[in-house]
């Protein structure tokens, strides 16, 4: 049998009383809200004023900071750290071990790759979401002399 509550001592000597999530078993701080159909991967964790939407999945491992803010229906995949005051618009798809810095606002819509980093303070706009995706690699093409460029 899974524990209810787990508490988590912090590098400061604070200790957090989480509550494990009925959908996936991710653990929530007190004060976050999260809907009851949202599916929270274990050992995920929810921490305190933070908002996740109804019909999110967020992966296993996952670290939603402080006052973040996701919307319904959004995709987050394994290992991926939102930062502090970050707002995810609805149906917005983050691949797995990305990592959103804080006070980010993506739009609705937006799908970011496996692997990605946005910076502090960005906004991903739905239209411009692959400025951020990862360059594909791409052969050399060669010069006339049939050197590499």
């Amino acid at each position: 049998m899974t524990a209810k509550f787990v508490s988590v001592e912090d590098d400061a000597g604070k200790v957090t009383r989480y509550a494990r999530h009925d959908n996936g078993g991710g653990l929530i701080a007190p004060g976050a809200r999260v809907a009851d159909s949202a599916r929270i991967g274990p050992m995920t964790y929810i921490e305190h004023g933070a908002q996740v939407g109804a019909g999110c999945r967020i992966g296993h491992g996952s670290w939603i900071d402080r006052d973040a803010t996701i919307g319904d229906r959004t995709v987050i995949g394994d290992g991926v750290h939102i930062g502090r005051g970050t707002v995810i618009g609805n149906r917005v798809h983050i691949g797995s071990h990305s990592r959103i810095g804080s006070s980010v606002l993506i739009e609705h819509g937006v799908h970011l790759d496996t692997d990605i980093t946005v910076p502090d303070g960005s906004e991903v706009l739905a239209g411009l979401h692959s400025r951020l995706a990862r360059a594909k690699h791409r052969p050399h093409r060669k010069a006339k002399g049939g050197l590499a460029a």
